[in-house]
């Protein structure tokens, strides 16, 4: 006997905004198994969105169309004249595709370049290092630094080693354990190496798997400790460094940085729709950001993920389809920065927030996904999860915890139940992470098809159900 979720009592689902055409009292009238056999009556249009996505007229189209943007223009860093193209053609192309209310949204965005940026090892022996500059960091002064260096592998080593560090170079030679928990050496290097009177940090590159090749980010500094140059180093010359220094060598490194941040520039989120049929107030928004990293084609990241939230609004009008909410499109600016467009969208529509039903954002790759992230209540994951079987043709039907991406967190912290893609190789996904190999040879036209269908598909059917996904 199959235990399909027996619940015989009313599922108590809230009222989140206006359109309130089935509540009563702000309750649910309906059983779980009237709301079940809703998303089975969606079977049909999943099958035809899968087929056109993967199999049909529009395979490999947004793998078509983000190989466009990103070899005519290239990578985008915040505050770069390239992003600002890349909108640009972003917001023509979805007006030609037909989609409404495309407009700009603006908001402003840091704006720093990185210049001419190199290291080279002068003891033990000669060595040109491949570096690169780390978001945010000052340059080094005129002629650059030169220093012996000291090579730690934690913070807690730094802390025991404080009276070597004055006057020297920091190398963090950390290693990989996870993104999470390996990143906070390339967001706080600069800081923990300051405050112990080093004049320069390099980091070893949070990366899975390096070919020589340094990975950048962003990093933060504290008002009150000094600001020194940090750049990313490869993972190859961190270990070396830290072979070196184990036999007793003594390591000295000349650092040039000619990085500068200038005055916040002008921007713009990019947005479209297809406007609800039946709560056109109420919305379920799809995700991924238009900025990059000023290395490669950002084609992985986040260019995929763009691409397959305009290729959901697409496929759905291509079919004919309005669903009942409007299905918003927003490609963020200035998401490396910190979901710096981001946080400007959420403080300017959350006076709205109870009329949104779904967030969505696709910033992990879009290799072949193996299912959805879900953050939400336990009554909106049991409705996800009626909403993922649908995708059986395509054999994902998996619903994992935690939806995440930085741009929507804003709005995943505020209640608003969030999701993002689950893919099925985060390793080579950090092995290229803001690289120059972030390039549209990354991609696979075949993965990027299906990850699009399941876009389409979820935000689809959550858009054209009769109620909104409950909250806590």
């Amino acid at each position: 006997m199959k235990f399909l979720f027996m619940f015989v009592s009313v599922l108590h689902l809230l009222s989140l905004g206006s359109g309130k055409a089935v509540y009563k009292n702000d309750i649910s009238q309906r059983t779980f198994q009237e709301i079940k056999e809703e998303i089975a009556s969606y079977e049909d249009v999943a099958k035809a969105i899968i087929n056109l996505a993967v199999y049909g007229k529009y395979q490999n189209r947004s793998y078509e169309r983000l190989g466009v943007l990103v070899d005519t223009v290239g990578p985008r860093l915040s505050g770069s004249k390239n992003l600002e193209k890349a909108i640009q053609i972003m917001y023509q192309n979805l007006q030609h595709d037909g989609l409404e209310n495309v407009h700009l949204e603006p908001v402003k965005i840091p704006h720093w370049e990185r210049g001419n940026e190199s290291a080279v090892m002068l003891l033990p022996r000669i060595h040109k290092m491949s570096i690169l500059g780390l978001g945010s960091s000052v340059g080094t002064p005129p002629g650059g630094i030169t220093a012996e260096v000291l090579v730690v592998t934690s913070f807690d080593e730094l802390q025991r080693r404080a009276s070597e560090a004055k006057g020297k170079i920091i190398v963090y030679n950390q290693p990989y354990i996870s993104y999470r928990m390996t990143v906070d050496y390339r967001v706080r290097g600069a800081v923990e190496a300051a405050k112990v009177g080093a004049v320069a940090s390099l980091i070893r590159s949070v990366a899975s798997f390096s070919i020589y090749s340094p990975h950048t980010g962003a990093q933060s500094y504290q008002d009150d400790v000094p600001k020194i140059p940090t750049a990313c180093i490869t993972v190859e010359d961190a270990e070396m460094m830290s072979r070196m220094a184990c036999r007793g060598n003594r390591i000295v490194v000349h650092l040039e940085m000619e990085a500068k941040t200038y005055p916040d520039a002008d921007s713009f989120n990019t947005v479209a729709e297809i406007t609800g049929s039946k709560y056109p107030e109420q919305v379920v928004l799809v995700s991924g950001h238009l900025d990059s990293w000023d290395v490669g084609q950002g084609a992985m990241d986040d260019g995929g993920g763009a691409f397959i939230s305009w290729e959901a609004l697409s496929l759905v009008k291509d079919l004919g389809l309005r669903p009942k909410r409007t299905l918003r499109l927003v490609l963020w600016t200035a998401e490396e920065q910190g979901g710096i467009g981001a946080s400007q969208y959420y403080e300017q529509h959350k006076a709205n927030i109870s009329n949104y039903s779904l967030v969505m954002e696709s910033d992990s790759g879009i290799f072949l996904p193996t299912g959805l992230q879900f953050t939400g209540s336990d009554k909106a994951r049991a409705i996800m999860r009626e909403v993922m079987s649908l995708l059986k043709p395509l054999n994902v039907t998996n619903l994992f915890s935690d939806g995440e991406g930085k741009d929507i967190s804003f709005w995943i912290h505020a209640g608003v139940p969030g999701a993002s893609l689950r893919d099925d190789d985060l390793y080579k996904y950090f092995s290229i992470h803001h690289t120059h190999g972030d390039t549209m040879t990354t991609i696979d036209p075949k993965q990027m098809n299906v990850a699009a269908a399941i876009w389409a598909v979820v935000s689809y059917v959550v858009a054209d159900m009769e109620e909104m996904l409950p909250r806590s």
